[in-house]
């Protein structure tokens, strides 16, 4: 039995963040939120859908992909977000194109009638440096989903807040060693293209602690590629970090 089927809650948070895989002029791809021309993942299913493990509820499998329970549901055409899944059932994720989700507040009736909703509130989340280094890649909507900082192999990378390890291993090729930390029901952090990791999943990480030994890429470069997803979507970590 594989890591996935003992962890299915621990593999959901990796597809999540894997969604689909697109080429860049980085040294490092970006993970990418598109649904477009969808690639087959390590599990056999299309990107941005995820196969149902035994003991998998929806409630869990939605908060590890950062999406609510009743959009999962409403995606798969599900009765009510309490149902029952099945051992191999293929469940979409991701949001379809142009789904604009429903907010569910005191003003949900304003909502279902159509009336136009804020936008959603970026994290209120302060985030220290897993690497001290420069910038190789930014963040640009649309076409990458963090930032790469740079420094030397074998120097620690850190984790930028307090939270539980939810993936430690290798099992993206295009990523290499990566470690995905989730700090509350609303922020992830991803650090990809690592070198040794000093973490394992379920683990309990206090800001600053380390969490890997920098990796480099294909080209010998040393950095670290850092993610921070709220409620699901990439945001640019920088304005997070602490100056």
């Amino acid at each position: 039995m594989n890591r996935e089927r003992r962890n299915p809650g621990t593999y959901a948070a990796l597809a999540a963040l894997t969604l689909l895989c697109s080429a860049c002029s980085s040294p490092f791809p970006p993970w990418t939120e598109s649904t477009n021309a969808p690639m087959t993942t390590t599990s056999g299913v299309p990107a941005g859908y995820y196969r149902v493990n035994p003991g998998d509820t929806l409630s869990r499998v939605a908060s590890a992909f950062g999406q609510r329970p009743q959009d999962i549901a409403t995606w798969n055409q599900l009765p009510s977000a309490n149902v029952q899944l099945l051992p191999g059932q293929v469940l979409r994720v991701a949001p379809p194109p142009n789904y604009a989700p429903v907010p569910q507040a005191p003003g949900g009736a304003a909502a279902a009638a159509g009336v136009a909703m804020p936008a959603p509130v970026p994290p209120s989340i302060v985030l220290a440096w897993p690497a001290r280094g420069p910038i190789l890649q930014r963040f640009v909507p649309g076409k990458s989903t963090g930032i790469v900082i740079g420094g030397t192999a074998g120097e620690p990378v850190k984790a930028a807040a307090a939270g539980r390890v939810v993936y430690a291993g290798t099992g993206i090729e295009a990523y290499g060693p990566l470690v995905i930390i989730k700090h509350n029901d609303q922020v992830v952090t991803a650090y990809g293209h690592n070198g040794k990791l000093l973490v394992k999943e379920d683990d309990a990480v206090s800001q600053g602690q380390p969490i890997a030994e920098m990796g480099v890429d294909d080209r010998g470069v040393a950095g670290v590629q850092f993610e921070v997803r709220s409620d699901g979507k990439p945001v640019d970590p920088l304005p997070l970090l602490a100056r």
